[in-house]
């Protein structure tokens, strides 16, 4: 990047690194703060950048394949309520252990920033942007969302001519708000912004969806023309004559070792992330404000009869042109805006 470019994503991204820290971690003493990053990506580079920016009492620690020991021992210094940031262009490995398992496991704090290299220059900007963190929008609007879907009996996802009708009930929602009060663990995987749940009966979806864009097999977004899929009882049971072959071998692949079936139901509230400005990493690009949904069996979060976790192998995302969304009859989405 040319060094323009380079100060005006450092200056945005220092004021929402700093309002991740203080606003959604409420984290108080940047003394008890280690930064774990790398330099192997512009992206890195930036954020690295940013957090010393703001916090220069912490401690930074580069990370590198040859001085592991390093980073063990620093991360063997950190106690009960410190914050640990990753800063990671891929996703260090240490050992056997995954490192925010381990730290939540000694309730220590984190922030993981991680796929950094799989956004290209042009995404540059929408991913610091999406970092930004307005606790009113999140915790307001999030909360609200959650209780509504918690509540729903019936759900109607409307995708212009085509609607998928939920019965029977959704599961509990659960929050990915930056909203850590009352909660063991507090941090995650960053940028944040989604509410998510699933029927409670997984046979109890039926209609159709048009989908926008699906996550590739290496952890890609794949924008397309809106394509049309049908679901039966939960299960994708038919496609446009427009479907991309590529998303029909998808589906095959998933039915070689287990069922096409529709699982979570997602709610994105990230509003730094738009079609027109989108992030190829999946795993940012699912807080896209409007709905996914996954196919295939893997869903940890909610344990279904006749579904062993430890079995399951695919969550594929697909993301819905969707126009409109009912619960129990309220709409509670139009044309891109949250009414709840």
């Amino acid at each position: 990047m040319d060094i323009q470019t380079t100060e005006k994503l450092v200056r945005l991204a220092t004021q929402n690194v700093h309002d991740i820290v203080t606003l959604a971690i409420e984290h108080k003493d940047p003394k008890r703060m280690l930064v774990i990053y790398d330099l192997d990506s512009d992206l890195s580079q930036v954020l690295t950048a940013a957090y010393q920016a703001n916090f220069p009492e912490a401690r930074f620690v580069q990370f590198n394949e040859d001085e592991k020991q390093e980073v063990l021992d620093a991360l063997e210094r950190m106690s009960a309520d410190d914050l640990v940031v990753l800063v990671q262009s891929a996703d260090f490995r240490l050992s056997e252990f995954r490192i925010r398992l381990h730290l939540f496991d000694r309730d220590i704090k984190v922030v993981d920033h991680r796929h950094l290299n799989r956004n290209t220059p042009d995404s540059y900007e929408t991913y610091i942007g999406a970092l930004g963190y307005d606790p009113e929008w999140y915790r307001g609007l999030g909360h609200k969302l959650q209780d509504k879907l918690s509540a729903t009996s019936n759900l109607e996802i409307i995708c212009g001519d085509q609607k998928l009708v939920v019965t029977d009930g959704l599961e509990e929602a659960k929050p990915n708000l930056g909203d850590y009060r009352g909660m063991k663990n507090i941090g995650g995987a960053f940028p944040i912004g989604e509410v998510f749940t699933e029927a409670k009966d997984l046979t109890k979806m039926n209609g159709s969806l048009m989908i926008y864009a699906f996550a590739d097999v290496n952890f890609n977004i794949e924008m397309r023309e809106p394509f049309r899929i049908d679901i039966t009882d939960g299960l994708v049971t038919g496609w446009g004559d427009n479907t991309p072959q590529d998303f029909v071998d998808v589906i095959e692949k998933i039915k070689g070792s287990e069922r096409a079936i529709v699982r979570e139901l997602g709610f994105g509230l990230n509003r730094a992330i738009t079609r027109e400005n989108y992030i190829r990493d999946i795993t940012a690009f699912e807080r896209i404000l409007g709905m996914h949904v996954s196919l295939g069996e893997k869903h940890t979060v909610y344990k279904k009869e006749g579904i062993r976790a430890k079995k399951t192998r695919f969550h594929v995302d697909l993301f819905l042109d969707v126009t409109a969304v009912f619960a129990d009859g309220e709409q509670i989405f139009k044309d891109g805006e949250y009414l709840v």
